[in-house]
Parts: C-alpha cells; sequence; structure tokens
C-alpha cells in the first residue's frame, strides 16, 4: 500500500503507537492516534510524537471511522474489541505496527518468537551478526520498536526481530528469512482466550515462507514437532535432549550442527558465560538463525563464547552477607520461572506473584525441587498461587504475603542465612505495580542494593 496523504488510525498511544505516528508523518500519511482511554494527556501525545497529530480518545466517531485507509494497531490492544470489529466489518486494513515497519524497512529479516527463551535468543543473534554484518538492528520487545529503525536502512540491512503473539496477529506480509520458534507453553490466554488460538498465533511466523526460508524449531516441542510437518519454510530442528540426524544439539558437552554431508562441533558448553540447559537452547538457536544467515560457524564461537547473557533474566545482583541476590524478572510466566528456580544451587528465598495472566502455578511450584524455603507473594494473584502451593503440599507456614516488592525483598534479607540465595522471579506479568518486567527488575536490584 502507498502511504503518502492515506489517512491511518493509529490504535493505542504507547510506546509502539508513537513510534508508529511518527514513521508515518516521515513517508507523507495522514495518522491520527485513537485510545479508549479517556485519561491520556492529548499535550504529551502530540509533544511524543513530535507533531499536531490529531488526537482521539474515549469513543471513536463513525465519520472518522468512516475516511479511515488504515489502521496500525498497537500490540497492547486486543484484536477482540467491538471497535476493531467494525474496522475488519467495513473492510479497513488493519496491520500491526511490524507489519508497518516491513512495508517501509529495507534489506532482510530475522524473526524470533516463543513462549520464553526470546530476548536472550535474540539479543545474542544480535551479537552475532553485528560481529560479521555492517548494518544490523536489533528491534521489537526486546526495547527498540521496529519503527524506529527502518528509515535508516539500506538495502543490505539485516533486521533481528523478537515478535510476539499480539504483534504477529496483525501480520499480512511481514516475511522473515530465517525465523524461529523456541517453545510453546501456556501463557497470554487472557488476551488469546484458547491455547489454540496462542499457538495459531506464534505459528504464523512463517505465514509467508518462501524457496529457501528457513525456521529453527524445538525437536522437543509437541507442539513445534507437529507444525514441522506443515511449515512453509525448511525447518532446521534443535534440541537438548538427544542427537540428531540432522540440526543443532547438545551431544554431551558439546553444541554440534550436523547436516547432511557434514558434522560441525560449533562449542564446548564449558566455554559457554551462560550456563543452564535453557541458556544452552537459545545458544543453539541463534547460532542456527546466523549460520543460515550466511556467518561462519568460527564467528559464531566467537561470539557465543564472550556472550554474558541479558539483564532481568537469572541475572546475579550482588551478594550481601552470604546471600547472594539474583533478579529474574524476565521470568513473566511459569514456564520460564521453572528455568529460574532450576538454576539454583542454593536454599532459595523465592519472590513470586504480579499480574494474573490466567496461568495455572502447578508446575512451577513442583519445579522447587525442595529448594524454596520461604516463599514471598506479591500482586494479583499472591492468593491464587498461595492456594495452589498449598494443593502441591508446600508448606503452609512457609508462605509470606506482602503488599509491595520493598517489603517482600527486605523480609527475604531478614530471614535469609549465608549460603541462601532470594531469587526474583514472578511467573507473572509485572502490569498492575510496575510499567514492565524492567522496571520491575530494576526496583528489585535497587531495593537490594539498599539494604
Amino acid at each position: 500500500m502507498e502511504l503518502k496523504n492515506k489517512k491511518v488510525l493509529v490504535f493505542g498511544a504507547g510506546k509502539s503507537g508513537i513510534g508508529a505516528a511518527r514513521l508515518l508523518c516521515a513517508v507523507g500519511a495522514l495518522p491520527l492516534i485513537y485510545d479508549g482511554s479517556t485519561k491520556a494527556d492529548r499535550e504529551a501525545i502530540r509533544k511524543a510524537v513530535g507533531t499536531e497529530i490529531p488526537v482521539i480518545l474515549g469513543e471513536l466517531p463513525e465519520t472518522e471511522m468512516d475516511a479511515l485507509d488504515l489502521v496500525v494497531m498497537s500490540p497492547g490492544v486486543p484484536c477482540d474489541l467491538p471497535v476493531v470489529k467494525q474496522f475488519y466489518a467495513k473492510s479497513i486494513p488493519v496491520w500491526g505496527e511490524i507489519e508497518l515497519a516491513y512495508h517501509i524497512g529495507k534489506g532482510r529479516v530475522l524473526a524470533v518468537t516463543g513462549t520464553n527463551g526470546k530476548t536472550t535468543t535474540v539479543t545474542l543473534l544480535g551479537e552475532i551478526m553485528k560481529n560479521w554484518y555492517p548494518e544490523v538492528y536489533v528491534v521489537g520487545n526486546i526495547g527498540t520498536p521496529y519503527t524506529d529503525v527502518v528509515l535508516q536502512q539500506s538495502d543490505t540491512a539485516w533486521t533481528v526481530a523478537e515478535v510476539s503473539s499480539f504483534q504477529l496477529e496483525t501480520i499480512q506480509d511481514f516475511h522473515p528469512v530465517v525465523s524461529a520458534i523456541t517453545n510453546i507453553t501456556p501463557d497470554h490466554l487472557n488476551r488469546h482466550h484458547t491455547m489454540e488460538e496462542y499457538i495459531r498465533c506464534k505459528e504464523r511466523i512463517t505465514e509467508n515462507a518462501a524457496a529457501g526460508d528457513a525456521c529453527v524449531l524445538n525437536y522437543e516441542d509437541e507442539v513445534l514437532r507437529k507444525f514441522g510437518e506443515s511449515c512453509g519454510a525448511e525447518v532446521i530442528w534443535f534440541s537438548s535432549r538427544r542427537v540428531l540426524e540432522k540440526g543443532i544439539f547438545l551431544d554431551g558437552d558439546t553444541i554440534v550442527i550436523r547436516t547432511e554431508s557434514e558434522t560441525i562441533p560449533l562449542v564446548r558448553t564449558g566455554e559457554l558465560q551462560l550456563l543452564g540447559l535453557h541458556n544452552f537452547e537459545n545458544i543453539m538457536v541463534a547460532s542456527a538463525m546466523a549460520w543460515k544467515a550466511g556467518v561462519p560457524v568460527e564467528s559464531i564461537r566467537q561470539t557465543v563464547c564472550a556472550f554474558r547473557g541479558v539483564e532481568h533474566r537469572i541475572e546475579y545482583v550482588t551478594e550481601k552477607n552470604g546471600v547472594r541476590y539474583y533478579n529474574d524478572s524476565k521470568g513473566t510466566n511459569p514456564d520460564a520461572a521453572i528455568k529460574g528456580i532450576e538454576a539454583m544451587n542454593r536454599p532459595t528465598l523465592l519472590i513470586g506473584g504480579g499480574y494474573d495472566k490466567e496461568s495455572s502455578y502447578e508446575e512451577w511450584i513442583n519445579a522447587f525441587g525442595g529448594k524454596v524455603r520461604y516463599f514471598a507473594l506479591i500482586g494479583q494473584t499472591r492468593e491464587k498461587i498461595a492456594k495452589a502451593a498449598i494443593a502441591c503440599g508446600f508448606p503452609e507456614d512457609r508462605i509470606f504475603f506482602f503488599e509491595d516488592l520493598e517489603a517482600a525483598v527486605k523480609a527475604c534479607a531478614e530471614n535469609a542465612r549465608p549460603g541462601d540465595a532470594v531469587l526474583l522471579s514472578p511467573a507473572c506479568a509485572s502490569w498492575g505495580q510496575f510499567a514492565n518486567y524492567e522496571e520491575r527488575g530494576d526496583l528489585f536490584k535497587e531495593y537490594v542494593r539498599r539494604l
């Protein structure tokens, strides 16, 4: 679609919406921002965009809707809202932010989705690509909106994108030449309502695959193993549990790439800065994608050996009075939080709870393995988690409720003994008490340092 002089409604006044509006202004479109909240600040929105853009709050008038050529959805806005259904009924094209960026951007795209592991994988993949190619942009949920970089891109650019199910829900032509789905476990069911719909959105990442494209999939994930049978791209399997006939896998203490014609030892786990099976899987995904994108094995190996991980993901903070503190604020669902507790090698005082995404917590609690001796719960889900913990046999007298994170940190510090760990790994989203998981993790580190 030619966007110049087109009237485009940007739905949502957050970071993604502001970025989309700026980009639309830059390419000569006529955007307006719409937000269902009447409490939003029109002038602050205009100031963030940098121009006197029309801003509509609350109800969207029918006359405005009828004049639209396109709607660009922010990923946080559900597609089943009545007003969005009206857009579809009126045959107004509905794009997501990554669809808009893809239409304007240049070069080739590598994209990663999945329930867990995306941020670490994308960060590492970005580093591998930057160490070989001169023009690489790392975008998406990882921090920089895709829309912020596309006007800088040349035809030789590589875009490395972390994409969510929310973003994939509204793609049309978005086409990564190499993609990956790290895993699929229940998440965001409050948004997608069914597991089937959540899976469908994730699998859309290969919807526009062409000859020569590839998708890296987890052989140990039953959903993805089935998807591999119908995936439109060449499938590159990865596994941390078995030796594969073809793909990338962990063989003893060595990550190996195997093709039809050769077996290539990539790196020994003892050479890595990252620890834990889940991190070995993240390394496999990033390495396989970069290798398919033309990066030599030796360059990949050098980068993965130097990589130290990402902030907020089982991040060591400090040690005080013989107690180690770890920030795993990125553990925003039970499956991610399982990885957090599995990484602990000492008695643990665990801080959990937050916004309710309609998850179940029994599998997480059953993964404690006797490590958790003090369970501090905060947020909307604290009663729900406590009930699940008691049902799983976790001692009720070791469960404590706190009004906020600061109080939980202080209580954990008071009850910790030398040789213990205090771990923030909430198994829940941050919304409600925090703007995002980064703010939650930053505050945790601040409270720890104040002790």
